[in-house]
């Protein structure tokens, strides 16, 4: 049974070839590529040796099939992955700016990649860690609630369950949702945000005070505070630190906080110390980083093992 568990959004993404064309423009796209923030964390959890499972739906179609034939491959449990022969896989459409941001077009509200069940208790067992991604939370809010029963049975397993806010505004419809991610906080030992994220789900105009907020709840142990090209700040109820980057040629960042997530919580695993974690973490991203494409970095135990090697950051 696998040690780590995911629940959320399995879909596939087409990205524009060249920065600043507009999804309304014609041009050209290139995919699809196997995506959704909770597919990319769980596959990266697997290439770095930990057993994997995600709980998800595609269409019983040449996108599920891609989504599919690559988890499997690299050693994710599908099991729970349901497969519809109604509805299509979901897709997200992508175009990148020469400003570094990015723009996305969601087919995913009446896709089989919102709209699998909490599984039974006996279907975790043996689970460590149950990771939650905010996107997944936003898409549709009865797929919301079935994250949060899972998120229940695992804590019942006395699992950890890390969280990682990962706020669309494409996504964020419906503002319940705030109600849910409370809920989630509470419950939460490893929260993984970005600065605008943690600000916004704190609603404190400093980064200290929306520290000493997250800490308020009982179960909060680890806060990674995750700063892009500037890398980031770990927190603990009596330590903090900083965590650079490492150097890479940077193709696609799709993709990279979600593997971040998933080295981090390897290392924890692992029983490593923060501090290798977090630097298990970065290379982890700056690996996904250097391809094009949201999980086709050279990302394992040994290109980890190696980029820290020959950097100290």
């Amino acid at each position: 049974m696998a040690e780590v568990w995911t629940m959320g959004e399995m879909i596939v993404e087409i990205m524009r070839t060249e920065v600043d064309v507009s999804l309304y423009e014609a041009g050209l796209f290139r995919g699809p590529f196997p995506s959704g923030a909770p597919a990319i964390f769980i596959d990266t959890v697997a290439r770095l040796g930990h057993s994997a499972g995600i709980i998800g739906g595609v269409g019983n179609d040449d996108f599920g099939n891609c989504l599919l034939d690559r988890l499997k491959k690299d050693g994710v449990d599908c099991s729970k992955v349901i497969i519809s022969d109604t509805f299509s896989t979901g897709v997200a459409f992508v175009t990148y700016f020469s400003d570094g941001s990015r723009k996305y077009i969601f087919h995913m509200g009446n896709t089989p990649a919102v709209d699998a069940k909490a599984p039974e208790e006996k279907d975790l067992s043996g689970i460590k860690f149950f990771h939650i991604m905010g996107c997944s939370l936003m898409a549709k809010a009865s797929f919301a609630e079935e994250i949060v029963k899972t998120m229940r049975i695992a804590k019942k397993l006395n699992a950890r369950v890390s969280f990682d806010p990962n706020v669309r505004k494409e996504l964020l419809k419906d503002v319940s949702v705030f109600e849910t991610v409370q809920e989630i906080m509470k419950n939460t030992s490893v929260f993984l945000p970005g600065v605008e994220e943690l600000l916004l789900l704190t609603q404190k105009k400093t980064v200290k005070e929306a520290i000493e907020k997250c800490f308020e709840y009982p179960e909060m142990e680890i806060i990674v505070l995750k700063n892009g090209s500037k890398g980031c700040s770990v927190y603990t109820r009596t330590e903090s630190f900083d965590m650079g980057v490492y150097p890479v040629e940077v193709v696609d960042s799709t993709g990279a906080g979600d593997s971040f997530d998933a080295a981090f919580i390897c290392g924890l695993l692992q029983g490593k110390d923060l501090k290798t974690a977090a630097s298990m973490a970065a290379a982890a991203g700056a690996l996904n980083t250097a391809a094009f494409g949201p999980m086709e970095g050279n990302i394992s135990k040994e290109t980890i093992t190696e980029i820290i090697r020959q950097h100290e950051i």
